[in-house]
C-alpha cells in the first residue's frame, strides 16, 4: 500500500522528529546519570558520542526511510536482503514492547500533573507513601488507557493532520515551559552551586571507562537513534529534504533540551535540598521514580513561601513531562501502525489493532512494578541491538553507495564525507558490542544468579527474552517478506 502522506514543511518535520527524541529521559534520566558520573565530567563524552553514535544513526534512519518509504521491517529487508527481514521485525518489536510500558509512564506524568493542579500532591507529608499508594493500586491502568488513547487518536488522524499538528503544540509548549522553569531555577538562592557541579569537569572521572560507557548509553537512548522511529517519520518526507541537516538539527536539539533540563534540576536540588542532594538525585527505581515522583514534588513544595506559586511551577513541570512523554509515545504508536500499513492494512484498522494491543499488554506493567522494571531493562538494553541492526542494513547495502546515492542525493545541500563510512562500518558495531557486554556483565554485580531468566534485571532475562523473539522472527522471516512485499514485490 503506497503511502501518499507527507509532512507539510521542514519545520513540521523537525518539530515532529524532535518530539521523538525529546522524551522523559531527557528530563529525569539525564540528570540522574549526570549525578552518578561526576557532573560536568560526564558532559564531555556525552557530547562526543552525539557524533560517534547518535547523529550517524539518525542520518542512516533518515536516509533509509526516505529511500525505501517503508517501516523498519520492510526497510531492512529492502536494504540488507529479504533473508534479513527478521532484523527489521526485531527493531519493530523492541519499540513496540517499549510502547506498552512507556504508555504507563505517560499516564504517571498525567496523574502527577492533575494532582499538582488541584493541590492534592501537596497535601501529603510523605511523598514516598503518596507514590506507593498510587502505583500499587489499579488507578495507573486508567491513566495508561488515557495516554494510549490520546496517542492512538493522533496517529489515527494521520501524519499531517495528526502527528504534525500535535507535535507542534506539544514540543513548542514543552520548550516554552522548560525555558520558564529555567529562568525561575537559576534565580533560586544558591542555584550557582548546582550550575558549578553541572558544568565543572573533574579530570579523575574523564579516565573512568564507566563514565564513558554511561555517556554512550545515555546518548544512545535519549536521542531515539537506532529505535526505528526516525526512520518511520522519514517515510513521510519529500524527495528534496536535506538528510544531514535534519539529522544534525534533531541531535543538537535533543541535547539542548537535556542541558536545559539539567540546569533546572541541579539548580533546584542544590538550592532547596536540606539533605544530601546527591544521595537523592541519584536514586532510581522503576522509571527513575526516586527523583521524579518522590523527590521533586518535595522540592516543589519548598519552592517558595507561597503555596500557589509552588502549585504553579509543579504543575507546569509535570505538564512538560507529560508533553515530552506523549510526543514520544505518539512516535512509538506510529511505528507499530506503519508496520501493519506495510502489511496492507488501512491506517484506521491498523491504529485500532495497535490501540487494543497496547492497552491490554500494558496493563501488567501498570499493575506490577517488578514486571515494569523487567521490561524496561530487557528492551531498554535491547535497543543497542536495534541500533546495530540499522548499521547492519546500511553495511549490507554498501556504506559508500548508501552515502553517495541516498544521503548525498538530490535535496542535500550538506554533503557527508567518508568519515560516515568508518563510523557506520566499524565504530557503531564496536560500540554496540562493548555496550552489550558492559550492561550484561555488570548485571552480575547486583545479581549473583545472573544466568536466571526469571529474575527482574540481569543478563539471563535479557538473553532469554531476546532469544525467544529473535528465534520466532527467524522462523517467520518468509512470512514477513510475503506479507510486506505483497504489493511491492521486486
Amino acid at each position: 500500500m503506497k503511502e501518499k502522506e507527507y509532512f507539510s514543511s521542514r519545520w513540521g518535520l523537525i518539530i515532529a522528529t524532535l518530539g521523538i527524541a525529546v522524551g522523559t529521559g531527557n528530563i529525569w534520566r539525564f540528570s540522574r546519570v549526570v549525578a552518578q558520573n561526576g557532573g560536568g565530567s560526564f558532559l564531555i563524552p556525552w557530547m562526543l558520542f552525539l557524533f560517534f553514535w547518535s547523529i550517524p544513526l539518525i542520518i542512516s534512519e533518515f536516509g533509509i526511510g526516505k529511500f525505501t518509504k517503508m517501516g523498519p521491517l520492510g526497510s531492512v529487508a529492502k536494504l540488507a536482503g529479504k533473508n534479513f527481514a527478521w532484523i527489521g521485525a526485531y527493531i519493530v518489536f523492541v519499540s513496540t514492547a517499549i510502547m506498552f510500558y512507556y504508555s504507563v509512564v505517560t499516564g504517571w506524568c498525567l496523574k502527577y500533573f492533575i494532582a499538582a493542579v488541584d493541590g492534592t500532591l501537596f497535601q501529603t507529608q510523605n511523598y514516598f507513601n503518596y507514590w506507593t499508594n498510587f502505583s500499587s493500586g489499579f488507578t495507573p491502568v486508567w491513566y495508561h488507557l488515557i495516554a494510549i488513547s490520546i496517542s492512538g487518536f493522533v496517529v489515527y488522524k494521520g501524519v499531517k493532520n495528526g502527528i504534525e499538528k500535535a507535535s507542534k503544540v506539544l514540543v513548542i509548549s514543552l520548550i516554552v515551559i522548560l525555558l520558564l522553569l529555567l529562568v525561575r531555577a537559576v534565580l533560586l538562592p544558591n542555584a550557582i552551586d548546582g550550575l558549578k557541579y553541572f558544568f565543572t569537569p573533574d579530570t579523575k572521572y574523564l579516565f573512568d571507562f564507566k563514565v564513558w560507557l554511561s555517556a554512550l548509553t545515555q546518548n544512545a537512548w535519549d536521542t531515539g537513534a537506532g529505535w526505528g522511529l526516525i526512520l518511520t517519520y522519514a517515510i513521510y518526507v519529500k524527495k528534496k529534504e536535506d538528510v544531514p541537516l535534519n539529522a544534525s538539527l534533531i541531535g543538537f536539539g535533543n541535547n539542548s533540551v537535556s542541558l536545559i533540563a539539567g540546569i533546572i534540576i541541579f539548580s533546584t536540588v542544590f538550592s532547596l535540598s536540606t539533605v544530601d542532594a546527591m544521595s537523592k538525585i541519584t536514586e532510581s527505581g522503576p522509571a527513575n521514580t526516586g527523583l521524579t515522583f518522590i523527590y521533586l514534588p518535595m522540592l516543589f513544595s519548598k519552592f517558595s513561601q507561597n503555596m500557589d506559586v509552588n502549585i504553579f511551577f509543579a504543575s507546569i513541570f509535570f505538564l512538560a513531562l507529560f508533553f515530552a512523554a506523549v510526543s514520544s509515545l505518539i512516535s512509538l504508536v506510529e511505528l507499530t501502525t506503519r508496520t501493519f500499513i506495510d502489511f496492507g492494512m488501512s491506517r484506521k484498522k491498523a491504529v485500532l489493532i495497535v490501540w487494543i494491543m497496547a492497552f491490554l499488554l500494558g496493563i501488567p506493567s501498570a499493575l506490577n512494578s517488578d514486571l515494569f522494571t523487567n521490561q524496561d531493562w530487557v528492551w531498554g538494553v535491547g535497543l543497542i541491538l536495534s541500533g546495530a541492526g540499522i548499521a547492519f542494513a546500511v553495511i549490507r547495502f554498501g556504506v559508500d553507495k548508501f552515502r553517495t546515492e541516498i544521503i548525498n542525493a538530490e535535496g542535500s545541500d550538506i554533503k557527508i564525507g567518508k568519515w560516515y563510512n568508518f563510523v557506520i562500518k566499524y565504530l557503531i558495531p564496536f560500540q554496540a558490542v562493548v555496550l552489550l557486554i558492559w550492561w550484561l556483565v555488570s548485571s552480575a554485580s547486583w545479581d549473583p544468579e545472573w544466568w536466571n531468566p526469571f529474575h527482574t534485571a540481569n543478563a539471563g532475562t535479557c538473553l532469554f527474552q531476546w532469544g525467544i523473539v529473535i528465534g520466532i522472527f527467524i522462523l517467520l522471516n518468509r512470512f514477513f517478506v510475503k506479507l510486506t512485499f505483497r504489493e511491492n514485490s521486486e
